[in-house]
């Protein structure tokens, strides 16, 4: 018989059934009536053309065949039922896959979830995603993911924002008091990675850089905070993700932050949201208890 067409349901009656040689203690264990059950065995009976209980005055007996059926079937149920709990393993209370680009794990999320004092009976899987780029949840495990955008893009997401981002230039302490306006970055070093324009805000605050595409080039946001406490140049990143280096004087702020139509979301399929280990991780990274 086809997979498609197994009587799952009826087979599960088969087994209670045969365990109790009793059609009402069936019923009772499976919280339905001995009518229920009785009419369970008659419908698996004509589909499968094979008698399955000999019905005797006082009890029932099964045939050779079901019993030959038997040690299979519940061999079969048993790795159902294992299945069923790796699955729910994967997801349980107690787990929560989140995935984020390498920078906001780093700089981030990593350092609220230690400051969040979780127990050994927590578990959080980071899984890195790349900067800029969308969430995949169809390929992957994750409950909840953090992207950086206007909004959401995806239409079978919804996500909710973090916080209203400010991007700040932050270099090396000891290089800050060389740069008292904008305009004197032009004896900086550039530091550059994908979806930033230098160029942009330079021309927004009335300044200018005599090699605004030179300097140097790296991968994400992490990256080049990095690069700036080093002491290679100039970097412009959200001030969300640098404030930890800031507040520890690994790299100074210069100016005035400023504000960015783009922000971090968290952002997770319409089910996901349903999941309390969801909701409550949501609270405790943006402070409120509403999702989408």
């Amino acid at each position: 018989m086809k997979r498609t067409l197994l009587p799952l349901n009826a087979l599960r009656v088969f087994d209670a059934a045969a365990r109790h040689l009793s059609f009402t203690k069936a019923a009772d264990e499976l919280h339905v009536t001995p009518a229920a059950v009785g009419q369970q065995i008659r419908t698996l009976e004509e589909v499968l053309a094979v008698v399955l209980f000999r019905r005797l005055t006082r009890n029932l007996e099964l045939t050779p065949e079901a019993e030959r059926a038997l040690p299979a079937l519940r061999e079969g149920f048993a790795q159902i039922e294992a299945a069923v709990d790796s699955m729910q393993a994967g997801q349980g209370d107690k787990v929560l896959t989140i995935g984020a680009p390498h920078a906001v794990i780093a700089k981030w999320l990593t350092p609220r979830l230690a400051a969040m004092g979780a127990g050994p009976e927590q578990r959080f899987i980071l899984v890195p995603t790349d900067a800029g780029e969308g969430a995949d949840f169809a390929s992957t495990n994750m409950d909840l993911a953090i992207v950086w955008g206007v909004m959401p893009a995806e239409e079978e997401l919804s996500g909710t924002r973090l916080a209203a981002e400010e991007l700040v230039v932050v270099v090396a302490p000891g290089r800050a008091a060389e740069y008292a306006a904008p305009d004197d970055l032009k004896a900086a070093a550039l530091i550059h990675y994908p979806g930033h324009s230098w160029e942009a805000w330079l021309n927004a605050v009335g300044a200018s850089h005599p090699e605004v595409d030179g300097g140097l080039s790296v991968a994400d946001w992490g990256l080049a905070i990095d690069a700036a406490a080093a002491g290679y140049g100039a970097a412009r990143v959200p001030r969300s993700l640098a404030a930890g280096d800031i507040e520890s004087g690994r790299v100074a702020a210069l100016f005035e932050p400023s504000p960015s139509d783009e922000a971090f979301w968290l952002v997770a399929p319409p089910q996901s949201w349903r999941q309390p280990k969801v909701k409550a991780m949501v609270a405790a990274l943006t402070g409120r208890e509403t999702s989408p």
